[in-house]
């Protein structure tokens, strides 16, 4: 009996794919952030500068000596160029704009030079590093983020010079012995804390090159005076130091163009550090695993700097795309609301005929009495038609002992959402239908408000306003600001652009014909609500949004209720979004959704909302690593914009701000939750996967406005559909 135990709890404690997945996903870009930020000195990164010590532990030999400083094997020696032997140097490289363009004068004046090359500017541009060693240049090391060495520790050090030799190793295939320190001078500049690093770098089998003519050319003098500054006396020989990297070097290029020529029409040679000091090349080929750990190096590095920026500028065009639909958003909502709250606006005639309301319900039991009362208390005529799809707790009795006029049920086997809609409508005595759901409280004008719209004959079906009614919890408040921002004021944008995507199942209305014409709800999807909207579009009927017509539904209590709801949503407009992709390439009204609906229920439904976390990560990434100021100032921005299209969204829907007092929380939180549905959602739909049903939880606590509805009901339909039962007088009810 002990042997299952310990392996079904290993089994409940395996992490699902759902969960793992995305898990991973974020934790490969947190690791290419991460190495990004380090390529790009954005992380570990020291810019301390020692200043100047005393030089009482300098040897003498080495303050009088050449800049050519060798301390390997216990030796200490300092070696001077030739005389007409001039060795160009480049610190800092290598940079895309201006390195190519030395090399380019190099190649065209005969010259060789040596590149001190960065660990960080050689993982980026691994190219212009393999060009140097090809024509002939030597390179040497110069750490990998360029920090004073005097501040660091031997590990410290030890990591600089071998990730540098790392990145130079991978990109051209040689290890160099030659290294130049980050703020080096002349050699008679060392000091008591440089000269330590110089001593413990020889130790590693390294040659410290400083130079002994400074051209000065980052201080920007003009073309002369860096020629000038870098001729050397007398036909000396001379290290020279300049620069390929850290800024403009517009004029470095321009005095190499006249320096090379003009040196060397007066004898002089232009050689690397080994071949003007006659010594073996400080490069050695690299073969093996050293050669594979480095080119798999420079590989990872370019590919989380082309992922990272990638994943920028899709951040950066979505963002941008987000805002525009915000002002898209404000700007036709409101003229959506002023239109149909002008006192003179008409739909058309006032539509008075009855109705019939369709309650497909399933295991309703706790909410179907509170659903039914509230349709028996409509102002408006009614027949409600509750079809039971193979309920197992009693829907159907409950509805029946209630023994309400006008109220039928209809009972069927357990078929789907789908098929209860469908035999509902058969059903049916009236054209036109609304439907809701199970779980759903009608105000008594609701069902008035919802088919108003009517009187316009080019209208053929009418979005309601679903609010949530149980919002007192934290996920409550969360799905409260969804549903009124990014449910209610979408729709009356996509009203004013005739491309509405989904009437919700919640409350919606539909003239008989148009769903005839449309073929009735479709198994296709698991979205029925949105495909039959699709479908309505493509038929040529109008599709608008009725904004008093509300109906107050219990939305998911939990993490794993909502998960599933989300689930089948994203993953059935996924569906939809495919079965009517046809509509890109028709005309007239079908066309019109085609273009212009489905591509913005594309990108800001379906595929912006997977960039989410990137937003989260770019601003923890920013105020961990910086610029801080600006990530924060930049999240707080968006925040803003939501925030004033939140409160204006709930100022038309006449909703209490206090709800968006949890914003900032649900925009950190909410977000990467709807993120891993819609990855998950994703993941079933490029895998062939099927999704079934699910079932949620209700526990009944949702009720109109004004408390419990009553049991008197204003109009109801009689049973057959034959006439109408009018209710006393209301100041008459008790």
């Amino acid at each position: 009996m002990s042997g299952p135990a310990p392996r079904s709890a290993a089994r409940r404690r395996r992490l699902p794919l759902r969960l793992l997945l995305p898990t991973l996903l974020l934790a490969a870009l947190m690791a290419m952030l991460m190495l990004r930020g380090y390529v790009h000195s954005e992380i570990l990164a020291d810019h301390r500068i020692r200043p100047e010590a005393t030089t009482d532990e300098v040897p003498q030999k080495i303050l009088d000596g050449g800049p050519v400083i060798d301390t390997r094997d216990g030796h200490e020696t300092g070696l001077r160029v030739p005389d007409h032997r001039l060795v160009l140097t480049f610190d800092d490289g290598p940079d895309p704009t201006w390195t190519p363009k030395v090399l380019d004068v190099l190649e065209r004046h005969h010259a060789h030079a040596v590149f001190f090359v960065t660990g960080t500017m050689t993982s980026r541009y691994p190219a212009l590093v393999r060009r140097m060693v090809a024509e002939g240049h030597e390179v040497g090391l110069h750490t990998f983020n360029h920090p004073d060495l005097s501040y660091q520790s031997r590990s410290r050090i030890d990591w600089e010079l071998s990730q540098n030799q790392l990145a130079i190793t991978g990109a051209a295939g040689v290890r160099t012995s030659l290294f130049r320190p980050p703020y080096s001078s002349f050699a008679d500049a060392m000091d008591d804390r440089s000269w330590p690093v110089t001593r413990y770098i020889g130790s590693r089998g390294y040659i410290t090159v400083v130079n002994d003519t400074d051209s000065e050319d980052w201080q920007k003098p003009g073309a002369g005076e860096i020629v000038r500054r870098a001729t050397p006396k007398g036909g000396k020989g001379a290290i020279v130091l300049m620069h390929d990297s850290g800024g403009d070097r517009h004029q470095t290029v321009e005095a190499l163009d006249r320096f090379i020529p003009e040196l060397q029409a007066r004898g002089y040679r232009f050689d690397n550090l080994t071949e003007a000091l006659g010594a073996p090349s400080a490069l050695t080929p690299v073969t093996g695993p050293d050669l594979w750990q480095g080119k798999a190096w420079i590989f990872l590095v370019q590919a989380s700097d082309d992922i990272t920026g990638t994943l920028a500028i899709c951040l950066a065009v979505v963002g941008g795309l987000v805002i525009a639909r915000f002002a898209l958003m404000l700007l036709l909502s409101g003229a959506h609301s002023r239109r149909v709250r002008r006192k003179d606006f008409r739909w058309g005639p006032p539509v008075t005929e009855p109705v019939s309301v369709l309650v497909p319900a399933y295991n309703e039991a706790k909410c179907i009495e509170a659903t039914v009362r509230s349709l028996a208390a409509s102002e408006h005529p009614v027949e409600i038609v509750v079809v039971d799809d193979g309920s197992a707790d009693g829907t159907a009795d409950i509805v029946e002992a209630l023994n309400l006029p006008g109220v039928r049920v209809v009972r069927q086997r357990n078929a789907g959402k789908p098929a209860a809609l469908n035999r509902g409508i058969a059903h049916a005595s009236y054209d036109l239908i609304v439907m809701m759901d199970g779980d759903t409280v009608f105000e008594p004008s609701t069902v008035r408000e919802l088919v108003q719209p009517f009187g316009d004959p080019g209208v053929g079906a009418v979005a309601g306003n679903a609010k949530v009614g149980n919002r007192d919890s934290l996920i409550g408040a969360w799905q409260h600001i969804e549903y009124v921002m990014g449910f209610n004021l979408d729709r009356r944008m996509y009203d004013v652009l005739r491309c509405m995507p989904t009437i919700p199942g919640a409350v919606g209305a539909f003239r008989r014909s148009a769903l005839e014409e449309a073929g009735g709800m479709s198994h296709d999807t698991l979205a029925e609500d949105t495909d039959i909207t699709m479908a309505l579009h493509r038929a040529g009927w109008r599709v608008v949004y009725a904004e008093n017509a509300r109906a107050w539904t219990e939305a998911p209590e939990s993490v794993q209720q909502l998960w599933s709801q989300r689930y089948r949503w994203s993953y059935g407009t996924m569906q939809a979004i495919w079965k009517h992709r046809g509509a890109l390439l028709d005309r007239g009204p079908s066309g019109r959704f085609g273009r212009v609906g489905l591509p913005l229920v594309s990108l800001f439904m379906v595929v912006a909302p997977l960039l989410a976390p990137l937003i989260d990560v770019f601003l923890l990434y920013g105020v961990v690593f910086g610029p801080t100021r600006r990530t924060v100032l930049a999240w707080l921005g968006v925040l803003a914009i939501q925030a004033v299209c939140a409160a204006y969204a709930f100022r038309l829907d006449k909703e209490r701000m206090t709800h968006l007092i949890s914003l900032p929380l649900q925009q950190i939180l909410y977000r990467q939750l709807m993120y891993v549905v819609l990855l998950q959602s994703w993941i079933t739909a490029l895998t062939g996967g099927r999704l079934r049903w699910q079932k949620l939880r209700r526990t009944g606590v949702v009720e109109a406005p004004g408390g419990p509805v009553r049991r008197e009901r204003a109009a109801v339909v009689s049973g057959d559909g034959g006439g109408v039962d009018r209710a006393p007088d209301r100041s008459a009810v008790t």
